[in-house]
């Protein structure tokens, strides 16, 4: 009885005590939390002192209507064709013998560090006549389908693959096993990957203006551009933010009460990924090669040619200075070529430094 006392005592002594936030700590959470609610607060001050009547003639609107459309076609093709991609990609790196494997799951990643409005400035480039909804969802897609990838990636990494064995012997096929044991245990990741792709949606102005492809962040910035016009924008916000609170409260029912759990540590063992076969292996590479070339190829060539463009204007402004600097050192005489040679380098020289400040009557 006394041994089992102390070692409860013991095991008492181990709990680790729950210490109250620093007052520090507390004070930066009040003031972030502050500064959070500094626009919602501003669009809300606006409105009051806007008026009744002049919100529902500004809000109630067949441009609003439309905006409203489009955002709503927009997140309703983009975020399943995102999700759908996401996980397929997870799964193929994760859970099958794809050759390279880690290479892909790398390749899958690269595309956030290319900016949305990047990619489509280079699509654009390429394809001016890219314009309207199927532009936005394609680039869209290309641009955002790692939120969706990443999380669904790192719980497929540390899932117990008990489950799995467990189904597979009672001779589920694997299909089955993949919708019915799997895809329920990823579904809170992919809801947060998902409301991350909705709310980039919602937020981007770059990718949309430049394919022109309107949604409400380029109709508040062609209000204040054409009319400055701030109780239009404002209300335009007050929606803009009314659609995000809904996408947030969607997410959350989403979810919903379940909660996945277990008794132990699971299975201590890795994953056993699956055999993809000679006919599924290279088309499979083909695709995610396709994928890579539009999500980054695209991007990375189109970028390196305007450098180079660039490159080339530039040395095509300076050869003009470059050519008399040189007649000027070969006429002068009585020194020795090697003097004449230093001297037409300095006068090359200067002439390239003052290039770039010279007009275009004098080139």
């Amino acid at each position: 009885m006394s041994s089992l006392s102390f070692a409860l005592g013991k095991k008492a002594q181990r709990l680790p005590e729950r210490r109250r936030p620093a007052f520090p700590m507390i004070a930066l959470a009040v003031l972030f939390s502050l500064l959070a609610l500094l626009p919602p607060g501003f669009v809300i001050a606006v409105g009051v002192d806007t008026g009744w009547e002049t919100i529902q003639a500004l809000v109630f609107r067949p441009r609003v209507a439309e905006l409203l459309s489009n955002t709503l076609w927009l997140i309703a093709l983009t975020v399943p064709l995102c999700i759908a991609l996401g996980v397929g990609l997870a799964w193929l790196t994760e859970r099958t013998l794809l050759a390279g494997r880690r290479l892909w799951s790398v390749l899958a990643v690269a595309p956030l560090a290319i900016p949305a409005f990047v990619q489509s400035y280079a699509w654009v480039s390429v394809v001016p006549a890219m314009h309207g909804l199927s532009a936005g969802v394609f680039l869209s897609l290309l641009a955002y389908y790692p939120f969706i990838y990443m999380p669904v990636a790192a719980v497929l990494r540390r899932l117990d693959p008990t489950l799995e064995d467990v189904a597979a012997s009672l001779g589920t096929p694997p299909w089955r096993i993949f919708f019915r044991v799997v895809l329920p245990q990823l579904r809170l990741a992919i809801c947060g990957g998902a409301l991350l792709v909705a709310l980039h949606l919602l937020a981007e102005f770059g990718l949309f203006a430049m394919v022109r492809f309107d949604t409400f962040t380029t109709a508040i910035y062609d209000q204040f551009q054409s009319t400055f016009s701030g109780p239009a924008a404002n209300m335009l916000a007050g929606v803009l933010a009314l659609c995000c609170l809904a996408i947030l409260l969607l997410e959350g029912a989403s979810r919903g009460k379940a909660r996945y759990a277990r008794i132990g540590s699971g299975a201590a063992r890795e994953q056993q990924r699956q055999p993809l076969g000679r006919l599924a292996a290279i088309p499979l590479q083909l695709a995610l090669l396709t994928l890579v070339m539009l999500a980054l190829g695209v991007p990375l060539m189109v970028l390196c040619r305007w450098l180079m463009a660039g490159r080339r204007g530039k040395l095509v402004k300076r050869r003009p200075l470059a050519l008399p600097a040189a007649n000027a050192a070969a006429r002068r005489g009585g020194r020795s070529p090697h003097h004449r040679l230093r001297y037409s380098h300095c006068l090359a020289g200067r002439s390239l430094s003052a290039a770039p400040y010279s007009t275009a009557g004098g080139v």
